[in-house]
């Protein structure tokens, strides 16, 4: 990216593109890490299906993996345009990097820090925040996904204890995850209302898990299934309030769905990039194919969305920053930035031609890795009604009994509870 404009001052409010000192640091230590620690490996892990869970452990020891959480957490106390920075640039590099960002820190970190009580949060935040332990988030079953008021997994209440049955599916570092976020139902009857969210140990009794083979992209991430079969969970493991679990699911997707928006941002910047290198290089009627119209037609339309989405992207970080809620910017970035990098993916490999279609050139890895972000966190035809919904007046955000988080370089103390919608 160029240099950024200056403020622009309208009434009382200021735009302000400019990217901090910390942002900075940020993006250039990240960009650091994938250019020495994943490019060079990537095209043999992908191919042969390998996850390395020590390149998750060097991300624990930079501090990857408790960025956005309170440095009194154990975490890096980075704000949300930090956070995304860092999605992107590991994007970037390979989705499977990115998504530990989505499912440890987004959908399970973030959720422990907005509804854990302290005695959770030391338990169980601080060795996720530190990189001493992995962690994921189970709610997708085979029988629910986009509806995830319809999960049959059950728990039952046991004196001080619940017992959980069911199975998830889909589920990004299952077979890898120290530690499990994991929703059950207390009464299918009662749909969302009876949901409840519980903390699971790898280890416990009854909990067991597999990984999925032969997925089309993503392939050097661990995705698989989680059984529960009477696993036994102590009240004090129990996350929020009884029937409160679908909040609390949806309060971390939007968390989550931020990691995935700041990500396709990195892949199709990624995918111009590596376009760019190839039009310059190759030849054709000789001239470089740059040089042909509809050549740059792609790469412009490539460079337009991606700014596009990076602009997305930050709005939700900023209204982030401020414990504001975020879930119709969120999804507008989500929505958009997936849909434009499946795209670049697309004209990228029309860019280099027959060579596209070679694993000897990266872009044929993005189309793959591409696809998967249009379906999770939210299928792009969901994103479509949110957006529609919220312009028709048929939706708006309630009032949470825990505020969406500021990041660490915002906040003094934790937010009040019950934020209104602003």
């Amino acid at each position: 990216m160029g240099g950024a404009p200056s403020p622009i001052q309208s009434g009382t409010a200021v735009i302000d593109f400019s990217l901090t000192d910390e942002n900075k640091l940020v993006r250039e230590s990240a960009r650091a890490f994938v250019d020495a620690e994943i490019l060079p490996h990537i095209r043999a892990w992908d191919e042969g299906g390998e996850v390395h869970r020590e390149v998750f452990a060097r991300m624990g020891e930079l501090g990857f993996l408790g960025a956005p959480i309170w440095e009194r957490w154990g975490g890096s106390g980075m704000d949300y345009i930090s956070f995304a920075l860092l999605c992107e640039e590991l994007e970037r590099g390979d989705t499977a990097f990115r998504v530990v960002q989505s499912v440890h820190v987004a959908l399970n970190s973030l959720a422990l820090m907005q509804w854990g009580t302290d005695d959770q949060k030391e338990r169980w935040l601080v060795p996720q925040a530190r990189g001493e332990k992995l962690a994921t988030f189970g709610l997708t079953e085979p029988g629910a996904g986009t509806d995830a008021a319809a999960i049959q997994t059950t728990a039952r209440r046991e004196g001080d204890e619940y017992v959980l049955n069911g199975s998830k599916q889909w589920i990004s570092l299952a077979d890898i995850a120290d530690h499990f976020l994991v929703f059950a139902t207390l009464d299918r009857s009662q749909k969302h209302r009876a949901i409840t969210a519980f903390l699971v140990r790898r280890g416990t009794q009854g909990l067991s898990t597999e990984t999925i083979h032969g997925k089309m992209g993503i392939r050097a991430g661990n995705t698989g299934t989680i059984n529960l079969a009477d696993v036994r969970v102590p009240l004090e493991d129990r996350l929020g309030e009884e029937g409160e679990g679908f909040t609390i699911a949806m309060s971390a997707i939007d968390q989550g769905r931020y990691t995935v928006a700041a990500g396709a941002v990195g892949l199709a910047q990624a995918c111009l990039d590596a376009s760019l290198r190839y039009a310059r290089e190759r030849e054709t009627f000789g001239e470089e194919i740059g040089r042909h119209q509809l050549v740059k037609q792609m790469l412009a339309n490539m460079a337009r969305g991606t700014e596009a989405g990076r602009l997305l992207v930050w709005r939700a970080g900023w209204l982030k920053n401020r414990g504001l809620r975020n879930t119709r910017e969120t999804s507008l970035a989500k929505w958009f930035a997936t849909e434009h990098a499946v795209q670049s993916a697309l004209d990228a490999i029309q860019v280099h031609g027959a060579n596209g279609y070679s694993n000897e050139f990266p872009v044929e890895r993005y189309l793959r890795n591409s696809k998967a972000a249009v379906i999770y966190e939210g299928t792009s035809q969901l994103h479509t009604l949110i957006q529609a919904d919220y312009l028709l007046g048929y939706r708006e955000d309630r009032t949470l009994r825990r505020s969406p988080l500021p990041a660490q370089a915002r906040a003094g103390a934790e937010s009040p509870a019950g934020h209104s919608t602003p």
